[in-house]
């Protein structure tokens, strides 16, 4: 376990001196504030608190934001270190290559998750305080996006440490990212509405499509946030949420499992890789 905790250590340090921790804690609280402040607007004409409403656009803003910054974080984390001939020099030492994977990620989790609740925290502490007014249910409802919202962000870290065990230049690690990132994010649930309205004839059962929306660690985040609770009635997926009958006790093992399994084959992958 020390050695995992010195890797992760050395691996959050080296996010400070490249201002990784600075400018993700930055970004995610300019853009948070600024959603908080706009989009507190219609609180006074539809009952939402200001919280509420904050929830909902800090929940729009991870499912692209977060796995992005996962991925420009960790795309490099071994090839970058393999292609400077710095990864030889680590393994000389009585380290085995998953405490090196494992540490590595554990480290650059922190970064995130440090980015995360800060900048987050600092809108939610806003929204909810400036208020006046947000109940118990909406600060829940805060705290679980921002949970999810660092597991979401380590899922997008365990594929780019896939990608970059699974590559020989930083530079393709990099086109594979981004195109992972467009995938999930953008064109799978693109590719998804439109085979649903293409199926006129209703092949695609109801039971069909609840599966689709979990082979997606994004779309899993989506139903977890934006689907359940008081949130629902302000995202408009409230009758998704209710079709689709996926609560936290599945979502949530979900998202481990994308964790979990994309880390684990990195790990094996590293193992039998020649350096």
């Amino acid at each position: 376990m020390r050695v995992l905790f010195v890797i992760a250590a050395k691996e959050f340090r080296d996010g400070l001196r490249n201002r990784w921790v600075l400018a993700a804690t930055l970004l995610l609280a300019g853009l948070a504030l600024s959603l908080a402040f706009v989009g507190s607007g219609p609180g006074g004409t539809v009952g939402a608190t200001r919280l509420a409403v904050t929830v909902v656009s800090l929940s729009s803003l991870s499912i692209f934001l977060v796995p992005l910054i996962a991925l420009l974080l960790s795309y490099d984390a071994l090839v970058g270190e393999i292609e400077r001939g710095t990864m030889l020099l680590l393994l000389a030492y009585p380290v085995a290559r998953w405490q090196v994977v494992l540490g590595k990620f554990l480290g650059q989790g922190a970064i995130l998750a440090f980015a995360v609740v800060v900048g987050y925290g600092v809108a939610g502490l806003v929204a909810g305080l400036g208020a006046g007014h947000s109940d118990a249910e909406s600060w829940r409802a805060f705290g679980a996006m921002i949970g999810s919202s660092i597991l979401l962000g380590a899922v997008f870290l365990s594929l780019g440490y896939l990608i970059s065990v699974g590559v020989r230049e930083q530079g393709t690690a990099a086109g594979i990212a981004v195109a992972v990132w467009l995938v999930f994010v953008v064109l799978y649930d693109m590719a998804l509405l439109g085979v649903l309205l293409a199926d006129e004839s209703h092949v695609i059962t109801t039971g069909a499509v609840r599966a689709l929306l979990l082979v997606n660690p994004a779309d899993a985040y989506r139903l977890f946030n934006l689907a359940s609770g008081e949130v629902a009635a302000y995202s408009g997926l409230a009758d998704l949420g209710a079709q689709a009958r996926f609560g936290a006790g599945v979502l949530l093992p979900v998202l481990a499992g994308w964790v979990l399994a994309p880390l684990a084959l990195a790990a094996a992958l590293f193992r039998r890789r020649e350096l």
